[in-house]
């Protein structure tokens, strides 16, 4: 019997279909338990910080008629710490609000909570040492370095390709709807009907995916630190004529948290100690002058103050959503002041990022849940369906899964197809553009022609 021309497009169609199935099958293979781990500690940075805080600065104070100069604070705060010198200055919330010092000292950091009507010191504890640090390092480097970070990296950029694949899955075809790829029956009794829950969910979910694996791939070493990053960071030539430290804006950062802008970080910071930059600080440049100037320009939330650390540093004033100091993003701004002549070397602020770093400042505040309750409950609902995604892709390879026989039970290779050119030159786009993906695909790749063509029994099981 002579194939009609539907039947031969049917044919096509559905060895397409096996083809991206099988790309999806492997690709989520991969990701799917970084996904998992991304999903529970994003879920616990949401909400430690939604809840509680991250330096205690939420702890309340009685107000009293006026606040101490911070100079006082400052010194009640380095004598609670045995050889203690203040790093970092934050200002209080509100005027019910403890002041929070970070001081170094012999036992490393600590952060002190001061009473600011009063100078008594509230609280203290080891700085950035808590649950939210510790799922931020897991979150980043799965605690083992730089070998985490490509790990992670490599699962993210593999993600890209199990979203767009997924879509392309669950897309409506022939008699399908639009309403019964979005809204399927919830009844999980059969194969059928977690396959369309979990298309359902990846539907709904896949464009929120896309923006957090792009932030997220925009902080990796590899994508983001060597390539991404580097293109959109802010140029130190700006500065007119200010001398430049061999200190980037990253080193401000302590530990795997993110506090400093991300168009920033990769930006050599100011030394003090030069007749350059413009008039700011009247007079002696104190804590308490520098405060004054910082509090006179009227930032919307609190700020930062970073002290000058040696000879050459400077006094760094910060108001930006990377450190929670407010939710808009567009109100960030990074001063640095001379220490010694209270001029401003470098005013940096959101109208001065490159258009990528303007992006990353609200995908940045988006990913980390910081833009209102509305993007804390959707934060919520996107960590569950992440956890969703892999544990009904799991149900789903259990109930297709071959019974007594041990195999991966990929979906089947088509057979007799032509090269799909397309497909082909989305892969190669996508390993191109994501490195690390890309050495991912060219193993799997590698490893499908050099040994599990080669090795019939290897090849059973992992088919």
């Amino acid at each position: 019997m002579v194939s009609t021309t539907e039947d031969v497009a049917r044919t096509a169609t559905e060895r397409r279909y096996f083809t991206v199935w099988r790309w999806h099958f492997y690709s989520s293979l991969y990701v799917f338990p970084f996904l998992i781990m991304l999903a529970v500690t994003g879920l616990i940075m949401l909400w430690i910080s939604a809840m509680t805080e991250i330096n205690g600065e939420r702890t309340a104070v009685v107000p009293g008629t006026a606040p101490l100069a911070v100079s006082a604070l400052e010194a009640a705060a380095e004598a609670a710490v045995p050889g203690g010198v203040a790093a970092t200055y934050i200002e209080p919330r509100g005027a019910d609000r403890v002041a929070v010092f970070q001081v170094t000292g012999e036992a490393g950091d600590v952060t002190v909570l001061v009473n600011p009507y009063t100078a008594e010191v509230v609280q203290t504890f080891p700085w950035r040492a808590g649950w939210y640090d510790f799922a931020t390092e897991i979150h980043g480097t799965l605690l083992i370095g730089d070998l985490g970070d490509w790990l992670i990296e490599a699962a993210a950029s593999l993600g890209v390709i199990m979203v767009v694949t997924g879509v392309w899955l669950h897309w409506p075809r022939r008699s399908g709807t639009w309403r019964a790829a979005l809204l399927p029956k919830l009844t999980l009794s059969s194969r059928g009907a977690w396959k369309a829950l979990h298309g359902a969910v990846g539907m709904w979910m896949s464009a929120i995916l896309l923006v957090f694996l792009i932030s997220g791939l925009s902080w990796a070493g590899i994508w983001g630190g060597k390539m991404v990053q580097a293109w959109s960071t802010f140029p130190a030539e700006k500065w007119d004529a200010v001398p430049l430290s061999d200190k980037t804006h990253a080193d401000m950062n302590h530990g795997a948290a993110k506090e400093v802008p991300w168009g920033l970080e990769q930006t050599p910071l100011p030394e003090s100690g030069s007749a350059a930059g413009a008039a700011a600080v009247d007079g002696t440049v104190t804590i308490d002058s520098v405060v004054a100037y910082a509090r006179g320009l009227g930032f919307n939330g609190r700020f930062q103050l970073a002290l000058p650390g040696d000879a050459t540093g400077v006094w760094t004033i910060s108001h930006d959503s990377m450190s929670n100091d407010g939710p808009d993003p567009s109100a960030d701004r990074t001063i640095h002041i001379d220490q010694y002549t209270g001029n401003v070397l470098a005013d940096v602020g959101y109208a001065d990022y490159s258009p990528w770093a303007k992006a990353m400042a609200y995908g940045i505040a988006f990913h980390e849940g910081d833009m209102g309750v509305w993007n804390l409950a959707l934060n919520t609902v996107f960590c569950l369906s992440m956890i969703f995604l892999p544990v009904s892709g799991l149900v789903m390879w259990w109930k297709r899964r071959p019974e007594g026989a041990f195999r991966l039970a990929a979906p089947p290779a088509p057979k007799g197809q032509a090269v799909w050119w397309g497909a082909a030159a989305l892969i190669v786009v996508l390993g191109v553009a994501f490195p690390l993906g890309g050495v991912a695909i060219a193993a799997v790749i590698v490893l499908d022609l050099l040994l599990l063509r080669q090795v019939p029994a290897l090849r059973r099981v992992l088919s």
